[in-house]
């Protein structure tokens, strides 16, 4: 292949540093989800990261979308709240996307997150600007979109994703929730990054320092 892409295989290394950064940072989470919820949502992620970790290391071999595929069951099937549905879905999204695919190039991890967000928009309504985990998909998806069109290559969109993530949680801290249970919470919800958002933004950015060290290892 001639554009820079890294393989099917190799790309087990995507779901596998969203395992781990998400039970890394699943304190981090909590308190976050502390300030205007249960207090629970890196609880009980890391908990379906867990589950998800010893399905993939119980399989015979595994790849991205088989990866991506035990994360999706787990949080569809095991974990309650709000976000094993949401992020279920955007796994789940990943990994069908990937089926056909022997290798990942720039063009193809965008159809990925793409039709992980579809996904998200099955089962949420939430728009920019609602204090959610829209508020760092939609940007990062678009800058990453942009980067590819304005020749910046597989690595320059990745960091333009990751950059364009990382912007997006910091405007929830301004922001009043007006979906879930954080809602209820009116003018009191401003101040406080989103929970979700956080953990948004590391999964994204797990899933592109992944793809970048394949990248740079030549993985292709």
């Amino acid at each position: 292949m001639t554009s820079k892409s890294f393989t099917n295989s190799a790309g087990i290394a995507l779901p596998l540093a969203v395992i781990e950064t998400i039970r890394q940072h699943r304190d981090y989470l909590s308190e976050l989800d502390g300030a205007a919820g249960d207090g629970d949502h890196g609880i009980n992620m890391a908990k379906g990261m867990n589950r998800a970790l010893a399905r993939i290391e119980e399989a015979d071999s595994a790849n991205l979308t088989t990866g991506f595929a035990a994360i999706s069951d787990v949080l569809l099937s095991e974990i309650g709240g709000s976000m094993g549905p949401l992020y279920g879905g955007f796994f789940r999204g990943v990994s069908v996307a990937s089926r056909t695919l022997d290798h990942i190039d720039g063009p193809a991890f965008g159809l990925l997150i793409e039709e992980g967000v579809k996904r998200i928009r099955r089962v949420s309504e939430a728009q920019v600007g609602d204090k959610t985990l829209i508020d760092v998909l939609s940007p990062a998806t678009i800058a990453y979109d942009q980067a590819l069109l304005d020749d910046s290559g597989f690595d320059g969109a990745l960091n333009a994703m990751e950059a364009a993530a990382a912007k997006g949680l910091e405007s929830t801290k301004g922001m009043v929730a007006k979906i879930g249970r954080s809602s209820r919470l009116g003018e009191r919800s401003r101040g406080h990054l989103d929970a979700g958002a956080a953990s948004c933004t590391l999964i994204l950015t797990a899933m592109g320092g992944a793809a970048k060290q394949l990248l740079e290892n030549g993985q292709n």
